[in-house]
């Protein structure tokens, strides 16, 4: 575990929500949730995000959905539901629309009242009650803090059934962490460098490029600290989260638009330099449920071709 690993994670629950009310300090917070056609879910997602966090406490001041060319009810669900709802198409039409998760947030800039903006998936069907005040405390409480990733355990089963394994996010550790070893070492400490909820400081956000599709969420924590170091990045521990997983043929698409974030901020030539082995870090729990970095090296050399070994050994 490195240093910045422990000194920069938190729990959810570090983060009481009156306490986090009396910091905001007249500062106003905005909860985006990008949706395409997630009419089963959202409705939920916005009922309690509205009912907790607007209503109860007065910790959110807007909940906004932005519907991203959804073929469903998304739009009225959301309505009834509470949000305000844009589509992201509609939004600023001169210029353009894109399909795309990082569309949608983008767009979102446009229409958002907050000083602080957090990101919630609308397809969650389970999560941990300090969602928002555990993505908010960091930002709240700590001026150098720019952006706050979540991370949680993800079923890939129903979360209430027992031993169900806690396997989900397989483009993260089949595709992101993977690219971070390689090109982002400082980085192995964040537990899920993909991960949907998250919070940043508005005028932050506005001024990064943004993949408009998956990429959005690996692009937004590499020029983060591409521009303001490695200390302006929190993470938190937000326990729980379940959603639907997508269709494998889906996750590709996906894992596509994640490398060209990568690659586009790491440019290589057409022979890129690779090490002959690199550590990768992966995370478990341990007994008593705390983060647990694993590392493991994993071999990258290669062998010269057979053809010039054999006539080496000829010519002996």
């Amino acid at each position: 575990m490195t240093t910045w690993f422990a000194r920069r994670t938190h729990k959810w629950a570090d983060y009481p929500p009156e306490s986090l009310v009396a910091a905001k300090g007249g500062r106003r917070v905005s909860v985006v949730v990008p949706a395409r056609d997630e009419a089963a879910t959202v409705g939920d997602v916005v009922r309690t995000l509205r009912e907790r966090w607007v209503e109860a406490v007065g910790l959110v001041d807007e909940v906004v959905v932005i519907d991203s060319d959804s073929t469903d009810d998304t739009a009225a669900v959301a309505a009834a539901a509470g949000a305000v709802v844009h589509a992201a198409r509609a939004i600023r039409p001169d210029l353009g629309g894109r399909p795309g998760k990082g569309e949608a947030i983008w767009k979102s800039q446009l229409v958002t009242t907050g000083d602080l903006v957090v990101m919630v998936d609308a397809d969650l069907t389970a999560w941990e009650p300090g969602l928002v005040p555990g993505l908010l405390g960091p930002l709240l409480t700590d001026d150098g803090v720019r952006l706050v990733k979540g991370f949680y355990d993800r079923p890939l089963t129903d979360p209430t059934a027992a031993g169900g394994p806690a396997e989900g996010g397989r483009v993260t550790e089949l595709v992101a962490r993977p690219l971070l070893a390689l090109h982002a070492p400082e980085l192995a400490g964040v537990v899920q460098p993909l991960a949907g909820e998250w919070a940043v400081r508005t005028d932050h956000l506005a001024s990064l490029p943004l993949p408009t599709g998956y990429g959005v969420e690996v692009a937004v924590l590499l020029d983060t600290v591409r521009v303001a170091g490695i200390d302006a990045v929190a993470q938190v521990d937000l326990g729980l989260r379940a959603h639907a997983h997508q269709p494998l043929a889906d996750l590709g698409a996906m894992a596509t638009q994640v490398m060209a974030a990568v690659h586009a901020r790491y440019p290589r030539g057409p022979h890129p330099s690779i090490p002959s082995e690199v550590v990768l870090r992966q995370f478990g729990r341990d007994d008593a449920g705390a983060p647990e970095s694993r590392e493991r090296l994993v071999l990258l050399d290669e062998r010269p071709p057979a053809a010039g070994v054999a006539a080496e050994e000829r010519a002996s």
